[in-house]
């Protein structure tokens, strides 16, 4: 593309409806605005009745669109009441050097596209639409959705007369909204309650762990306690060892005398050698040794009577 005069801006006109302004209008603009490293960017936007007969109604008026293109930081001068088709006396008096729009063939005022003749001119630059966004895309979303939108503005202030709906409609939404509200209360009080639920299952666990860690500790201490090698065994062990050490010795069951010796007294001298008969022989029993001694006292005293 050759600039007709370097001493000034490149002059690049980009017209439309621009209604609803958004982002895809936003960035055809920018690219339009950065066709060339110095652009002055026009922007001519048609009024509401030239809509009107060849596209159809629009949702923003034309003061509210012109505003609109005021406000872009791409657009340098807007051109109020644009024409739907582009003469050489319209080009001629903006000066304009380029027209900026998508490729796609603009058919429309019984014209097959509208732009052809500024391509025939060399004076036709394009720009990419951006995919998913556009006026016609916003007016279907909200037609499909008219319902919750309703709702949502009744919700919001807005009366039934203000949005054209009926009385009936009007309790009928007002009706979907205390149900919706309804529905709301009972998911969040079912998710709430699978929280609860969740946190008690996880402290069980958590529980049920400890109980188990617990209790593997206890019956370890259990068995190091009384188990075959443990310690009470072996102090038991000790207990007994230690009693055995420190008590007398004990004398046989049913004998009278606390002592082997008790009853009798045998000298040195007259202790009988080992093997000898005496020593061999049997204890005399205490009754035998009372009936001796009764023997010799009536001995005695038949003795002193002769």
């Amino acid at each position: 593309m050759s600039v007709r005069a370097a001493h000034r801006p490149v002059r690049v006109y980009a017209d439309g409806i621009f209604d609803l302004f958004h982002s895809g209008h936003a960035r055809a603009l920018m690219q339009a605005k950065n066709v060339f490293p110095n652009t002055f960017l026009i922007v001519g936007v048609c009024s509401d009745e030239l809509t009107l007969k060849f596209k159809g109604y629009t949702v923003m008026t034309e003061d509210e669109r012109y505003d609109a293109l005021r406000h872009c930081r791409y657009v340098d001068e807007v051109v109020r009441d644009a024409p739907w088709s582009l003469s050489t006396e319209f080009l001629k008096k903006h000066k304009i050097d380029f027209v900026a729009h998508d490729d796609i063939p603009y058919t429309s005022a019984g014209s097959e596209d509208v732009y052809k003749h500024i391509k025939e001119a060399g004076m036709f630059v394009a720009t990419q639409r951006t995919e998913g966004i556009s006026t016609s895309d916003l007016i279907t979303r909200i037609v499909r959705d008219y319902d919750i939108y309703v709702r949502r503005n009744l919700q919001r202030g807005y009366t039934a007369r203000e949005l054209n709906v009926g009385f009936i409609n009007e309790k009928k939404y007002l009706l979907q909204e205390q149900v919706d509200k309804m529905k709301e209360t009972v998911r969040t009080v079912e998710e709430k309650s699978k929280h609860f639920v969740y946190k008690v299952e996880e402290k069980s666990q958590d529980l049920i762990h400890k109980w188990e860690e617990k209790s593997r500790e206890f019956i370890g201490n259990f068995l190091k306690l009384f188990g075959p090698d443990g310690t009470w065994n072996v102090i038991q062990e000790h207990s007994g060892r230690m009693i055995q050490a420190l008590s007398p010795y004990s004398s046989p069951r049913g004998s009278p005398g606390s002592s082997p010796t008790r009853g009798r007294s045998v000298s040195p001298d007259s202790s009988p050698a080992p093997g000898s008969p005496s020593s061999l022989s049997p204890p005399s029993s205490p009754s035998s040794g009372k009936r001796a001694t009764r023997s010799s006292r009536k001995a005695a005293s038949t003795s002193n009577a002769q």
